[in-house]
């Protein structure tokens, strides 16, 4: 009998035992278990019925109709969706300004090597291209003697040249030369002349620079070695194009069609009319150019060195210039307003702060920075935006003394150049099925009546004397 009870005494002690920390452990014997669900092999019979099987398929077949939905969906969408546009063929010359320097010596007392010293400042202000020179010696109409292959030595050193075009190359500015042989007189032998350019268009362009520019296009390309000339261009080995351009000198609109159709130049500079002609004559040669010819081979500059002149609001034809469909080309200094016969290097004294005691000098100091920030953003904009790179141009409005037109491209935003360059205020009625009846402005130069993201009616747009607005709207859809 004692033999049973410490038996059982022994169990009880193994079902409970004491630990360290006082807790008690708890043996529950594996009899105990608690079963949830059902067994692998009752889910097996279960799933062999006939309801089961129906669940399944149901639910199979509304995932493929799910999904198949969803395919038809999206393709109806993308069917219905409005196509973009395929973007037009462009060369490096149609995406920005190009920048004239014809004297080099006159834009930096380091000639070559100070033109590398303005990189900088050349790519914040967006520059594309430059059309560098001549840097030959520019001498009278004695053709025998004129060397278009060679560098001037006032200028600088052809390991300087070479300097300046990798830096610029690096930095994406493209660099065309001028090898004009003459810049003061006419030319006697225009054939003697055109083959000594056809050599020098191909000795420079195996040294690196991505065009030829020719002046005075008018004589060359009337020569027997035009088409050699031409030739030179289409032999080059370079992955990126070389730009052939060329200018002509108070050119009539005729005279630009026939040029552009019968010399094969990619890029013809052709000078905006007179400031002081009809806004409507002017209207008449944008309008006949554009829809005669691509607008890639169009470049625009004024007349001479006009932009910084009393007569020519310099804000407002840089507004133009750079809205206009084509290439916008300015002259070194027109980005600041300076006036012909002013030196160059007023440009960097830009940077070096004026005695406040000098209030005239200030003022003028503070316009000229002004009208370089506005440069800047005209020439951001001009960079970025479809509608001003290669939009179409569609005529708004023109009077005696103002301008008025559109660009668009696809579904980009749009964009509405609006210049007065009369004495008098002009009210502007604007009317396209494209327009809506309010739109926002970018660029203004009348800050207190047209302030920047200010919303102004396009239907009755009202414009002050010498004054110029950029405004832009979305896509219509």
């Amino acid at each position: 009998m004692k033999d049973v009870e410490l038996k059982e005494v022994d169990q009880a002690k193994q079902l409970m035992t004491r630990e360290n920390n006082s807790c008690v452990k708890v043996t529950v014997p594996d009899n105990t278990a608690v079963k949830y669900g059902l067994s692998k092999d009752e889910l097996i019979q279960i799933a062999g019925t006939a309801g089961w099987i129906r669940t399944r398929w149901a639910l199979l077949v509304l995932f493929w109709l799910g999904w198949v939905g969803m395919l038809a969906g999206a393709i109806v969408i993308i069917v219905q969706a409005p196509r973009c546009k395929p973007i037009p063929e462009m060369n490096w010359w149609n995406k920005g300004l190009l920048y004239q320097i014809s004297d080099v010596s006159a834009f930096s007392d380091n000639g070559l090597k100070g033109v590398e010293e303005k990189l900088d400042y050349l790519s914040q202000m967006k520059v594309k291209g430059l059309v560098l020179g001549p840097i030959h010696t520019v001498q009278a109409d004695q053709p025998d003697t004129q060397n278009l292959t060679s560098i001037n030595s006032k200028v600088g050193t052809e390991n300087e040249l070479e300097s300046l075009l990798e830096q610029a190359h690096k930095k994406g500015i493209s660099i065309v030369l001028n090898v004009t042989p003459n810049y003061e007189k006419p030319f006697k032998n225009v054939n003697t002349v055109a083959e000594k350019i056809r050599e020098a268009c191909a000795y420079w362009l195996t040294k690196g620079f991505d065009g030829i520019f020719l002046s005075d296009l008018k004589d060359i390309e009337k020569s027997h070695y035009w088409p050699s000339i031409q030739v030179v261009f289409n032999q080059t080995d370079n992955t990126k194009k070389v730009a052939l351009m060329g200018s002509v000198d108070h050119p009539t609109v005729d005279e630009v069609s026939l040029l552009l159709n019968r010399s094969g130049v990619d890029l013809l500079l052709t000078e905006l009319a007179d400031p002081a002609e009809s806004g409507v004559r002017q209207a008449q040669v944008i309008q006949k150019l554009y829809s005669g010819h691509l607008q890639t081979s169009l470049g625009w500059r004024l007349s001479g060195r006009s932009l910084g002149s009393p007569a020519v609001p310099v804000r407002l034809f840089q507004t133009l210039l750079f809205t206009l469909p084509g290439t916008p080309v300015f002259s070194a200094g027109d980005e600041v307003g300076l006036k012909a016969g002013e030196k160059l290097q007023t440009m960097w004294d830009l940077e070096n702060p004026v005695e406040a005691t000098n209030a005239t000098a200030k003022t003028l100091q503070e316009e000229r920075i002004a009208v370089r920030d506005f440069f800047k953003a005209l020439s951001d904009l001009k960079g970025k935006e479809r509608s001003l790179l290669h939009g179409e141009y569609v005529s708004l409005y023109s009077s005696a003394t103002s301008l008025a037109f559109l660009r668009l491209w696809d579904q980009s935003e749009r964009f509405v150049t609006a210049v007065n360059w009369g004495n008098d205020s002009v009210t502007m009625k604007l009317s396209n099925s494209d327009l809506p009846a309010q739109a926002q402005v970018r660029l203004s130069t009348d800050a207190v009546n047209l302030a920047v993201d200010r919303k102004v009616s396009v239907e009755k747009l009202e414009l002050g004397p010498k004054q110029a607005v950029l405004l832009s709207y979305p896509y219509p859809g």
